[in-house]
Order: C-alpha cells, then structure tokens, then sequence
C-alpha cells in the first residue's frame, strides 16, 4: 500500500498483518507515515495504491485518539453510550452497558460527571470505554497515551493491555516511545524516515502473555530488542540525514 500528500507518496510497499487478538505496534520518526497508515485502515484517507482490509464490518472497528472525542456538555456516561445510540442501541440498553464499562475502567460514581470535572487520566478511561462498549474486534490507538503524566500513564495502560487480553481484542498502536511499544506489543513495526518510507523490519517480542506492561520490561528479552530497535531506527535516521546533506 502507497499512501500520499497532494500526490507525492510519504509511505510507500507498507504491508503488515494484525492476526485476531494481537497487539501490534508502529514506531518511526515523525513524517514516517504511521498516523496516515491508522486514517487509511478505519477509511479516513484512501491509499494512493493498494488497500486496506480488516474483514471486518466498520461498527467493529474502533478509535482511540491522542485527544479524546468527549463532548463536554455530555456526562461520562452520555458519550459512552452515544456510540451506542449511533448504531441502533435504545437509550436505556445504551446508558446500562456504559455504566458497565465506566464500571470496569475504575469509573464507578463518576457516570454523571462531565469532561471538565474529571482527571485527565479518567477522561482517557472515558474514552476508551466510549470505544469498547461498541465491542471491537480492532482498535486503532494514534498515540493515546502520550498527554498522560507517568504514573496515570501507567496504570491506564495497564487496563487497556487487561481488557484487550481477556476481550480478545486486535489492537494496531502508533507510538513514538520504544519501551511503551515493545512492552505492549507482540509485534513491532519500524518505519523509516520519510518521506516515501517504508516498513524496515518487523520485530517480534517473545514475552508471554498475560503480560503487565511494566514488568515485563524486567524480561530477559525486553532491553536487548530495545536496543536493536534503537540501533535500526538510529541508523535509518543517520542515512536519511546524510542523503539529504
């Protein structure tokens, strides 16, 4: 698949399977495509050549954003149930399987709460039960945890690697942060700098599962692949540099 701006492509060959239940993550320098590569998969950019398939019907593919889509004048449990209500859901079913995954993501007292009046931490709670209730099969994340401090950041993402574990979800990240990737992650992505990137290489990362995101960077295998996804991203870096000096 060939994705562009204006006609000139910024991603170019990129090719990648997301097999069912698996968490799969995209590093790369910024300009490397991987932000396109999540619009052109949920339909929001057409690839210039090839295409884009998840088998799956659009309602069971999911989103999740660097900023969160609440609606501030809705409570918590509104914008849960509000993609609920948009495909067909009655209001009261809706409002009952939102207060189940407000439930689940630690937000119980909070249902009538709105965006304002809460965490940052919980905003991200909110919408990643606003994308669950709709009971994906993939969810796409476009950095979603990167405006969280260190330890909100933490405990979010270990709800998201507990839920999409025990719900069997297929998950496609996009991250900058090599130690968020491979912690995450039972495959790793590298893009190289743009533009007109490409995959470099596909990495996989041998921690079992169930897996808590941050012991398992106490793994045996975790700092040695980080370092060799250093070192592969480093060295693409560096030859784009020189080509371009």
């Amino acid at each position: 698949m060939t994705l562009s701006y204006g006609g000139e492509p910024v991603l170019e060959g990129a090719s990648l399977d997301v097999e069912p239940g698996q968490f799969v993550s995209l590093v790369g320098p910024s300009g490397s495509g991987k932000s396109s590569l999540l619009r052109a998969v949920i339909g929001l950019q057409r690839p210039l050549s090839g295409t884009t398939d998840t088998g799956l019907p659009a309602n069971q593919v999911g989103m999740l954003f660097q900023d969160d889509a609440l609606l501030p004048w809705k409570t918590a449990r509104e914008n849960v149930a509000l993609g609920l209500r948009l495909i067909g859901v009655n209001s009261q079913a809706a409002d009952r399987e939102a207060d189940i995954w407000l439930a689940r993501l630690g937000l119980t007292g909070f249902e009538n709460r709105y965006p304002r009046h809460v965490s940052g931490g919980q905003r991200k709670r909110i919408a990643l039960a606003q994308v669950l209730a709709r009971k994906p099969k993939l969810i796409l994340m476009d950095e979603p945890f990167a405006s969280l401090d260190a330890i909100v950041r933490s405990r979010v993402v270990k709800d998201v690697v507990a839920l999409v574990e025990s719900e069997g979800i297929s998950v496609l990240l996009v991250t900058h942060d090599l130690e968020e990737a491979i912690s995450l992650s039972d495959a790793v992505y590298l893009l190289g700098q743009g533009p007109r990137a490409h995959i470099i290489q596909r990495y996989d990362v041998p921690i079992p599962r169930p897996r808590d995101p941050v012991k398992s960077r106490l793994h045996p295998a975790f700092t040695p692949l980080h370092a060799k996804l250093w070192e592969d991203l480093s060295k693409e870096v560096d030859h784009r540099a020189e080509e371009a000096a």
